[in-house]
């Protein structure tokens, strides 16, 4: 491994370092060696975890060394043990002034990342270098606990008091296994994760929870989770010591929120209520145990609060006392208005007064809360809920930190709450989730109690807290820091080294686009006077869809906010443009909640990794799960759809707070101090939650993809300025769609070719054989171990986010073809045999599918299993309603129906929601209830009888007379009829029954394929005249590949006359495919064209209009007719761009080949047409 010299310091690195790499090492020793604060920015995929181990470990070995050359130095009194190598080359990182340096005092490393798994990730790296330090990794109970007793209770404090109990009883066998196992060779000379360590604790009979305590004494780094550090409390529960330690916060781009969320608390009405209740049931079950005196009688004075291990009765009754009067003390403040009121810091002072919490009585009554939740932790019986009183001894610790003497205390106060201010608020909570849960229930009118707010809005409060802990240096250090000096000025300590480093990828890798309008010419934003106008929302649809044809395999698109993430898919959804996307790339959408999230991620993956399927669009919040923690490397993100800037909601309490809170600080004017106005934080955070979204496209130095920024606010210099560094130079301006289909087009062409993916080849014993799409996709994996194609395991996230614990890597392989994943299938035959050949233009592809028709019918049209919300989000509403629980989302087999169809069941769902929400509220609870478990008895039992004996009361009054009918959407098939005629016995009305509804859809389908195939002969000669339009002859001879001869006008022998006949029947077909409105708009585009010779106009209104489907590709082809000479070459360079685009398409190459039997062989240029427009459900 390369040794470097950077800084004075030599660092091993395992491979010859990027310049990038060197500045960063070099910044990181700056830091280190000056003891200096640093903020490095470097691009995800620059190797930064890598870097930033080698080089703090390699100053930890120079120090060491340093220290070591120093004392020698001392006993030889000045003489030199090696004459050509000095003791003052050894380093002089220890010097310290004159004061004498020893080797514990060499410091500790703190490494802090947001999780978990992202610190798996960091000690993985770690094991890849030459370094072997000590380490330790410190966790929660709730990670390294094997006690089953103690794991098996609900809440996490009450598993921390069972387990203090245990230890102190040393009732807990692991624990008392401890002092023998801490000083194990193997536990002492191993790097090791919370994994291992649970494993080891396993193995080996002993609680890893105390381990980590044991090794944390004598680790030369510790790895924890970063509000470990930031939090108060947990810094003094986990006992982390930081004097002349350095600490890292890996990820810090999250830092900024935690600092502030680790030291802000919302005190609510259940949790005082729940806190209150507990200690009654704990009040009536210690007085049964006193005697028949009367020691609840004693005067309640906080005062006198039992210090003692014994809890007492009267310490009971006044902790319960406390509670009653914090209780009158928040409700007794009049909240005007649902928006609350807001108080300065210092006022949560003088209202934990009135319940008698001060300095004087913190100490008691905190004491007195833990012994009563260790009291009632473990109890038999009906559950208690003790998180309220843990709450409020969180609270106490928080707000009475410190042990200042009388004298300073009113200081103290004043300085720590000048961070803070007090909201309180009406709890409007509990009446909403009340009628939302229950329709039949009457309004509450008990009056809400008020919400206690104590939030934090300075995160340099919690750094100024390391700081005065005795630090030697923080290193904040992430992917998406910028804009760096808005950051720093948050963090309110120095940070004199500061890095924005550059990316390893080179040009040809990364293509940005500001796309400020859409393909119809509509002005793209997301501002708040324009996000929900129609126009707007149906144009940015159109661009997606557009991306979608060009982009290969994985597409993602980020909206600011869920609420416009759903209006403008539901809008697509109305105008047909959601089914087109899904037709080019199946939608998967995130959900809000976390249960669903690794069922729809995981369809997204299989998706795009399913060589059948043209990939997959994933449609995502900024800020979401998806925004920044999971790693959509290589295929998974091919490119990022930016739809608009995230601001905050400008109207959350807490957003306005924080905004007067820093204008009221900027408007202090203290001397030296520079504070952000409230505008710049609001901007500065949504450009940091684009940069974090843009993040995801480039993971590697081999990776590549595209950035569209779909906002014309994207179009100010001064919103580019705030974008990563290593993305401002390679960004430009939309100069019109068609250039952009062009360039696209070409940057992905050229990228696949230089940067091709990575095919293993295989055993030369192993014989070429050809593995057919079926058997690749089938729940067996046995057939296509023994062919040239090897069913693999799709890449998953590599990092997970800490809100996504249920996130886990599932291979595809295992089980999975049984629930309809796609399994994937790489050839390993150095050459792709020529069946298998990407076709290179259409008539290529039709002639390619002529071939292998023999071999599609033998396949028997399979479909690889997906997984689209868009068909979870709507199919599945009948069926949760009617479950009336819990939404679970399941993988299934979609079987392939024609955008008419989805439109149709969509309608369909909608309707019977509607429905059974009119039902719902016609209907008493109970005889609701009955009918639902009717219907969904009759889905299992098929018994219609059954139904009827339960809905027939709805015939006794005439007002639910339309509720009985409504259930004939319910009605299978071949029951409408009979449904029907008891309606009309009942109500004198039938349901509007007619023969074709007692159809299935299959034999539906049938019937309508008939008609179809007799329709076919008709059309066919129907558009003889247009096919004669272009003949073979002109494209190349008639050979297999599409030559530009084609869009050439007629040659000059063939006469005015026939010119006049192609252009009128050109015209016509516009005006039958696009009907008089739409084709206005052409011709006003080709009149403006003839006059102005603006090419990119033309191209644009042509783009928006033929690409908007395929089945209108011959019309684009055949419009060269209309294009000046001169501007030929760009619209073949067009052409060839989008051919190339649909060669790639399987879909459109399965339906090539699926159509190929029914055509005469490369007869007329409209034949193309035919390949990209017909139907699957027509052949």
């Amino acid at each position: 491994m390369p040794l470097l010299k950077l800084n004075g310091v030599t660092v091993d690195f395992p491979f010859t370092p990027y310049d990038c790499q060197k500045d960063y090492m070099t910044k990181v020793l700056e830091c280190l060696k000056q003891s200096h604060n640093g903020v490095l920015e470097s691009p995800t995929g620059t190797g930064k975890t890598l870097c930033l181990l080698c080089a703090t470990l390699a100053w930890r070995e120079h120090f060491k060394d340093a220290i070591s050359a120093r004392k020698i130095s001392e006993k030889l009194k000045g003489a030199e043990m090696f004459p050509n190598t000095p003791f003052s080359s050894w380093g002089t990182a220890a010097t310290d002034g004159d004061k004498p340096v020893y080797y514990t005092d060499i410091p500790k490393i703190i490494y802090a990342s947001r999780t978990h798994s992202q610190l798996a990730q960091v000690i993985s790296e770690l094991k890849n270098t030459t370094y072997r330090p000590k380490v330790c990794v410190l966790g929660s109970r709730e990670q390294l606990c094997i006690n089953q007793e103690v794991m098996r209770q609900e809440s996490n404090h009450v598993k921390v008091h069972m387990c203090r109990d245990k230890v102190s009883t040393r009732s807990c066998g692991f624990y008392n296994n401890v002092e023998e196992r801490s000083s194990d060779r193997e536990l002492l000379n191993s790097i090791l994760d919370v994994e291992d360590l649970v494993k080891f604790g396993n193995k080996q009979r002993v609680c890893p929870y105390f381990l980590t305590r044991s090794l944390k004494q004598h680790a030369d780094i510790i790895f924890m989770p970063y509000n470990y550090l930031l939090d108060p409390k947990s810094r003094r529960a986990h006992n982390i010591e930081l004097n002349k330690a350095v600490v890292i916060f890996d990820e810090a781009h999250n830092v900024e929120r935690m600092c502030e969320e680790s030291t802000s608390f919302d005190l609510t009405p259940y949790d005082v209520a729940s806190a209150i209740t507990a200690v009654d049931r704990l009040l009536e079950e210690k007085a049964k145990e006193v005697s028949r005196g009367d020691p609840v009688t004693e005067d309640i004075n906080v005062e006198s609060l039992s210090s003692g291990s014994k809890l007492e009765v009267p310490t009971i009754a006044k902790v319960k006392q406390i509670l009653l009067d914090l209780e009158a003390a928040i409700d007794s403040i009049d909240v005007p208005s649902e928006k609350g009121i807001t108080k300065p810091g210092i006022f949560i002072y003088e209202l934990l007064e009135k319940a008698h919490l001060t300095y004087s009585t913190k100490t008691a009554v905190y004491e007195a809360l833990e012994q009563i939740i260790g009291s009632l932790t473990g109890k038999p019986g009906a559950f208690l809920n003790s998180n309220g009183l843990q709450k409020l001894a969180d609270i106490i610790q928080l707000v009475f930190s410190g042990e200042p003497s009388e004298l300073d205390r009113q200081r103290k106060m004043e300085s720590y709450s000048a961070y803070f201010k007090v909201h309180i608020h009406r709890d409007t909570s509990a009446a909403k989730k009340k009628q939302a849960a229950d329709p039949w229930a009457s309004a509450s009118s008990k009056k809400q109690g008020n919400i206690l707010s104590y939030w934090c809005f300075s995160p340099g409060f919690s750094m100024q807290e390391l700081v005065n802990q005795g630090v030697r240096c923080i290193i904040l250090t992430s992917g998406t820091l910028s804009p760096l000096t808005t950051f720093t000025s948050e963090m309110r300590i120095d940070f004199p080294v500061l890095l924005e480093n550059g990316h390893v990828i080179s040009r040809d890798q990364i293509y940005v686009r500001v796309l400020d309008q859409g393909p119809d010419s509509v002005v793209l934003s997301s501002a708040f006077n324009r996000r929900f106008i129609p126009e707007v929302m149906a144009s940015l649809g159109n661009t997606v869809a557009n991306l979608c044809r060009l982009v290969p395999r994985g597409l993602l698109v980020f909206f600011p906010s869920f609420l416009l993430m759903e209006k403008t898919l539901e809008l697509w959804r109305t105008k047909g443009q959601a089914s087109h996307i899904e037709i080019l790339k199946p939608m998967f959408v995130e959900p809000k909640g976390k249960g669903t999230f690794s069922e729809v991620i995981n369809g997204y993956y299989s998706s795009v990794n399913d060589p059948k399927c043209k990939g997959g669009s994933f449609f995502a919040v900024c800020r979401g799960k998806a925004s920044e923690g999971l790693d959509f490397a290589d295929n998974f993100c091919r490119a990022v759809v930016i739809t608009g800037l995230p601001f905050p909601p400008k109207f959350d309490p807490r957003v306005v707070l924080k905004m007067q809170y820093l204008d009221e600080m900027n408007g202090s004017k203290a001397p030296g101090v520079k504070f952000l106005s409230g505008q710049e934080w609001y901007r500065h955070q949504a450009f940091r939650a684009v940069n974090q979204a843009i993040g995801r496209v480039i993971r590697h130095k081999e990776d590549y993809g595209a950035i569209f920024l779909c906002d014309e606010r994207f179009r100010s210099p001064d919103v580019r300025a705030n974008l990563p560094s290593w993305v401002r130079p390679y960004v430009r301006v939309q100069a019109g769609f068609g250039t952009v289909v062009r360039e696209v087009s070409q940057f992905f062409r050229t990228a696949q070719k230089m940067r091709p993916e990575v095919i293993k080849t295989p055993a030369a014993e192993n014989p070429a054989a050809e593995c057919s799409s079926s058997s690749c996709s089938s729940s067996s994996s046995s057939s296509c171990s023994s062919s040239s194609f090897s069913c693999v395991v799709a890449q998953k996230a590599k990092v997970l986010d800490a809100h996504l614990p249920s996130l886990k890597k599932r291979k595809l392989d295992e089980g999975g073809g049984a629930s309809g994943m796609a399994k994937i299938c790489i050839s390993y035959e150095g050459e792709v045999p020529e069946s298998q050949r990407r076709p290179a233009n259409l008539l290529d592809a039709l002639d390619q599918g002529e071939r292998r028709r023999g071999d599609d019918d033998a396949a028997g049209g399979d479909e690889a299993s997906r997984l689209s919300t868009l068909s979870l989000q709507y199919n599945k509403r009948l069926e949760d309603e009617l479950r009336g629980g819990k939404r679970k989302i399941k993988l299934v087999h979609e079987q392939k129906t024609s955008t008419s169809e989805d439109v149709l069941e969509d309608g369909k769902t909608s309707r019977a929601k509607q429905f059974l929400a009119d039902m719902k509220a016609s209907l008493s609870k109970v005889t609701f209830d009955r009918i639902v478990q009717a219907l969904q008895d009759y889905k299992k039992t098929d018994s219609l009888d059954s139904l009827l004996s339960e809905t027939s009361m709805l015939a006794d009054d005439e007002n639910t007379h339309s509720l009985l009918r409504g259930f004939y959407q319910f009605i299978r098939p071949h029951h409408k009829k009979r449904f029907d005629e008891k309606c009309l016995e009942l109500t004198g009305q039938g349901c509007g029954f007619k023969p074709d509804h007692s159809l299935s859809k299959d034999e539906k389908r049938a019937v309508m394929l008939q008609k179809s195939s007799e329709r076919r002969p008709a059309e066919a000669r129907s558009s003889s005249s247009s096919c004669r339009q272009l003949d073979t002859q002109q494209l190349n001879g008639g050979g297999p590949h599409l030559s530009q001869q084609g869009l050439k006008q007629p040659q000059e022998g063939a006469g005015s006359a026939k010119g006049n006949k192609v252009y009128a029947a050109l015209i016509a077909d516009v005006k039958e495919a696009f009907g008089a409105e739409k084709s206005s708009l052409l011709f006003q585009a080709i009149r403006r064209y003839k006059e102005t010779d603006v090419y990119e106009d033309l191209v644009t209104t042509l783009v928006n209009m033929f690409m908007e489907t395929w089945e209108h590709f011959d019309l684009l082809i055949r419009f060269g007719t209309f294009v000046r000479p001169h501007h030929k070459k760009l619209y073949k360079e067009m052409l060839d761009a989008l051919i190339f685009s649909a060669a790639r398409d399987p879909s459109l190459k399965e339906e090539q080949e699926k159509r190929a039997p029914l055509l005469p062989p490369f007869k007329t240029q409209s034949k193309i047409s035919t390949f990209f427009s017909t139907n699957k459900d027509d052949i």
